[in-house]
């Protein structure tokens, strides 16, 4: 398994500090690794393996940890000195009240504290009025394209290529790449993907029509990268006369956003400078979670890469919303420290047609922000100051 430096480097300089260290990410994303690696890196310091615990909760040697009560008796027997201790909670909700046990840990002990979950409310509640301010976030992905390549070995651009063809369809969920047949895969990330829906969602949110939960699920996995409409969606079901609302159809989405199985983009309107309501996009966190289930229909090979550089951009630490630019859609405003970057996507640039939109979705945009088209071309198209950069090409570059 590689080393997850680009979160490595985020968390090292809070590994000895006081504040908690929470990890969050999609069901096997890789964040239990991430812990073993930080654990890795924390023994190099001479750290005693007395004074480092981690516990699983998905491990049923630990299943007698109900609760925070049961936490806190767990943990105080197993602290012995005044050293500090470094503790590892891997899916801590699935302890009952979990935050009173973290907040008493801190409160009382002299440890340092992280924690992962697979629920993007493990941030809010009873955990966000006990310990504001004090906690630091990561959120955690699964494998980025560069990952892969750094993985698999690979370093010749014809097997790049091929790389980015598998990746484009069927993501970078770690452990999908250690099954040897087609098969193996696929069942994996049907799987996992089950595990989410029935185990992250249904049950956590007590859910009684799971068959029409599924099917909602199914469609919005199957759809991803398009500006979402409740309309659309409902008489999409109206055809297979199954009855749906548009309220449950936000509460699925909601579902999905908690669960880490996909993001909402909101729209910014450049000119009026504000968010426009009810112009979300939806991407999903990993696109062979989508590619199982889009069985018989035509895959959309435009979404699927615009949904590839949101995930990138999102990697890189990007703050990311879709843009309006008087009626043109610019498909990506990413902003980091105050810069912007401007991304307009597109599978080929195959037509004159093509080329004058994308390029043309900048018209009247006057600042001095990088602008970008991404593509599969290898000939560059740049023009007018807009740069035109190849999909693998604007992947693999290192971006200071």
């Amino acid at each position: 398994m590689i080393k997850r430096e680009n979160y490595l480097s985020k968390i090292r300089e809070f590994y000895s500090s006081d504040i908690i260290k929470v990890i969050t990410g999609i069901r096997r994303c890789g964040k239990s690794v991430l812990l073993k690696q930080i654990i890795d890196e924390i023994k190099e310091q001479n750290i005693d393996d007395k004074h480092i615990i981690y516990i699983n909760f998905e491990d049923v040697e630990y299943a007698f940890i109900k609760n925070y009560l049961d936490l806190n008796k767990y943990i105080k027997e197993k602290i012995v000195d005044n050293e500090k201790y470094y503790l590892f909670f891997d899916e801590i909700q699935m302890v009952d009240e979990w935050e009173k046990a973290i907040n008493s840990f801190k409160a009382t002990l002299n440890v340092s504290l992280f924690i992962t979950g697979s629920n993007s409310k493990l941030l809010s509640g009873e955990f966000a009025t006990l310990l504001s301010g004090r906690y630091v976030s990561f959120k955690l992905a699964p494998f980025s394209f560069k990952e892969v390549l750094i993985l698999k070995d690979i370093k010749s651009r014809n097997e790049m290529e091929d790389i980015f063809n598998d990746y484009l369809l069927w993501g970078g969920m770690p452990q999908r790449f250690e099954f040897k047949t087609f098969e193996g895969m696929k069942n994996y990330l049907r799987d996992v993907f089950d595990a989410i829906v029935l185990k992250d969602i249904v049950k956590r949110n007590s859910i009684k029509n799971v068959n029409l939960f599924q099917r909602v699920m199914e469609y919005l996995v199957t759809n991803p990268s398009q500006t979402f409409s409740p309309t659309n969606m409902i008489n999409e079901f109206e055809k297979e006369r199954i009855p749906v609302s548009s309220k449950t159809i936000y509460e699925c989405l909601d579902y999905a956003e908690s669960s880490h199985l996909m993001s909402k983009v909101s729209t910014y309107d450049i000119r009026g400078k504000r968010i426009l309501s009810r112009k979300d996009k939806y991407y999903l966190t990993d696109l062979g979670l989508g590619q199982i289930l889009n069985i018989n229909k035509k895959t959309q090979f435009g979404s699927y890469l615009e949904n590839i550089v949101y995930n990138e951009l999102i990697f890189r630490g990007y703050n990311v919303s879709i843009g309006n630019n008087d009626g043109k859609e610019i498909d990506f405003i990413a902003t980091k420290h105050n810069q912007k970057e401007y991304y307009q996507v597109t599978f080929e640039l195959s037509n004159k047609e093509t080329e004058e939109r994308e390029f043309g979705a900048y018209n009247n945009i006057l600042d001095n922000y990088p602008k970008y088209v991404i593509s599969t071309d290898k000939l560059d198209y740049s023009q007018n100051g807009i740069i035109h950069k190849n999909i693998i090409d604007w992947l693999l570059e290192e971006k200071k």
